[in-house]
């Protein structure tokens, strides 16, 4: 049995492992060509043993990196434990193999030392276009045949012999090779960073004392979670809210229920009760999205970094308490060959609904509703060359109100994590124009004594005729307001032409391969969080703020707020009235 590794040594391990991941986070990102991955940082990254377990992993989107277990095991159906060489290099997207959707391809490559296989060195990135029936994103589709190239573990490299059939079929079947060529050579380099720093940490500190920290590091993280789980009450707590179609049967909502059963220091999410699966791509691949949606929430929820002394390493031991159910067939583990691209709305709300269902036991850690959707667009055209061009953008959001502070404004929330694309990047390179980028200002975020974060609004005007898909939900359900706060706003987006501003056509949330014209603007509102207790506890000094930065009006501040303001000449325009304020509020009570 290998001796324990001593405190000291297995920080330092934990630390080295960590900053492996980064590094090849940061060669991902920095080598990729395409901006859903050079700029939003669309990737994960990290190292794994060779039964599996994820050793580190990069901060990043969670979404990728909790994947990555999926993937490998989805790959050993095809590639057995005794199947790899030194200088394999893998491909794997398949959403039935693992795979978190299908556009995210893993590059997976064996780490071998003094001739033993230890474990893999892998990352996953979004592509921005695998062939699927509509440029870079896909909704309406019959089946996962129509996503595009799915590839179940198959080597681009055997023994460090480059397969040039491969290579060649990737390229022959995208729309913008030059792209996927350039970002899956920066997938290669960074999980050959992975393998070489990973060989160098074992030949310093010797196989058996790495190994041993592993499993300590794993194990302590798992104790941490487990120790705060177990002190929220046992019981079974549940949340329900619905999305509003599947991209093709308009106003036929799909309902969502999520039950956390909570025993002991281990938890289950049941997902039984939501939507049987649908017939588009609006369905969630169990393994690679459903389950990692769930290790997320527990582990943002309880085991913040920056509401924690103790440092806890982002390891497989976070998801070892968490036990996932959803009833084959349904929304949240379909039955192939249905597709399963389009699934991150679904999963964000699983999230939203966990931290619903556990307010009122854990209401110091909770939140008010969040946006808790996506707005996906893609964007793209074919140039007068005959080449296309394809274009991803993920759209900022609003968080729900906080226990001591308001939500945050337009902000990539819970799974994503994902960075805007400069508007200086779009207009170098593409036919588009962004004619407004700012805070959303014609609804009012959720009041509360801390309201919700207020969404943003995106316009983005072809120059050229192109085509659009958009990946998106919220525009009937509400962000939820908590603990007397009340809700948020849904969503919207808008199609018109600026040679006709005032034809403004209301658009549903997702819709597949619209054809637009040269002037057309899309113009996506996100939803506004919920706001966390009663707003006639707000700082009245804080409404003003709000209404002096636009974020709500004076009528606003005195139906929800019971705050009275004066107007004045001081170069601000009102003034807090304070004993018309303590006056209303009294007279109004408490709800």
């Amino acid at each position: 049995m290998t001796r324990e590794v001593d405190p000291i040594t297995l920080q330092v391990i934990g630390g080295a492992l960590h900053a492996i991941a980064e590094q090849m986070g940061n060669v991902l990102y920095r080598m990729s060509y395409s901006s859903i991955i050079r700029e939003s940082q669309d990737l994960g990254a990290g190292l794994f043993d060779k039964d599996f377990n994820t050793l580190c992993e990069s901060d990043s989107t969670p979404m990728h990196i909790g994947s990555l277990p999926g993937y490998l095991r989805g790959i050993a159906r095809t590639i057995p434990i005794d199947g790899w060489q030194p200088g394999d290099c893998v491909i794997h997207n398949h959403p039935y193999a693992g795979a978190s959707h299908s556009p995210d391809i893993a590059i997976v490559m064996p780490v071998f030392f003094e001739g033993e296989l230890i474990g893999f060195s892998a990352n996953t990135a979004h592509h921005v276009d695998i062939g699927a029936a509509t440029p870079g994103l896909i909704i309406d589709v019959p089946d996962m045949y129509a996503e595009g190239m799915l590839m179940d573990g198959l080597k681009l490299f055997e023994a460090g012999k480059r397969n040039e059939a491969l290579w060649k079929f990737i390229f022959d079947n995208t729309r913008v090779p030059s792209l996927v060529k350039g970002d899956l050579e920066a997938q290669i380099a960074s999980a050959e960073l992975g393998v070489r720093r990973f060989q160098e940490l074992l030949a310093t500190y010797g196989k058996d004392q790495v190994i041993q920290a592993t499993r300590q590091l794993m194990d302590y993280t798992e104790s941490m979670l487990r120790r705060e789980i177990a002190k929220i009450p046992d019981g079974d707590y549940t949340a329900e809210g619905f999305l509003d179609d599947d991209g093709r049967n308009r106003g036929k909502h799909l309902p969502i229920k999520v039950t956390v059963r909570v025993r002991g220091d281990g938890v289950e999410v049941d997902l039984t009760g939501s939507s049987d699966q649908v017939p588009t791509a609006f369905n969630v691949p169990f393994e690679g999205s459903t389950n990692v949606a769930c290790f997320f929430a527990f582990r943002a929820l309880l085991l913040d970094t920056y509401t924690h002394e103790e440092h806890i390493p982002q390891n497989e031991g976070s998801f070892r308490p968490v036990k996932v159910t959803a009833p084959l067939g349904s929304i949240y583990n379909p039955i192939a060959p249905v597709a399963a691209e389009a699934r991150f709305c679904q999963i964000q709300r699983v999230v939203d609904l966990i931290i619903k269902a556990l307010a009122p036991v854990i209401p110091e850690k909770a939140t008010a509703g969040n946006a808790a959707t996506l707005s996906f667009a893609a964007f793209s055209g074919v140039r007068p060359s005959g080449d296309y061009w394809v274009f991803l953008e993920v759209n900022e959001a609003a968080m729900g109100g906080r226990p001591t502070s308001d939500g945050p404004d337009t902000v990539e929330e819970l799974m994503r994590n994902t960075r805007n694309n400069p508007l200086e990047d779009l207009g170098m390179h593409l036919p588009l124009i962004c004619d407004r980028y700012e805070v959303r200002d014609d609804v009012a975020p959720g009041a509360g004594k801390f309201r919700g974060g207020a969404g943003v609004v995106k316009a983005q005007r072809y120059l050229t005729p192109g085509f659009m898909t958009h990946e998106s939900d919220r525009h009937d359900d509400a962000p939820w307001g908590v603990f007397g706060g009340k809700e948020g706003a849904v969503g919207k987006l808008e199609i018109y032409n600026v040679a006709r501003p005032d034809e403004i056509a209301s658009e549903p949330a997702k819709f597949s391969g619209r054809r637009t014209q040269p002037g057309d603007v899309v113009a996506y509102f996100s939803p506004s969080g919920g706001g966390y207790g009663d707003p006639l506890e707000r700082d009245p000094a804080k409404v003003l703020d709000d209404v002096l930065d636009g974020f709500i009006t004076v009528q606003h501040a005195l139906d929800d707020y019971g705050v009275v303001l004066d107007e004045v000449d001081d170069g601000y325009g009102w003034q807090v009235n304070a004993g018309a304020t303590e006056a209303r509020r009294a007279g109004r009570g408490a709800p």
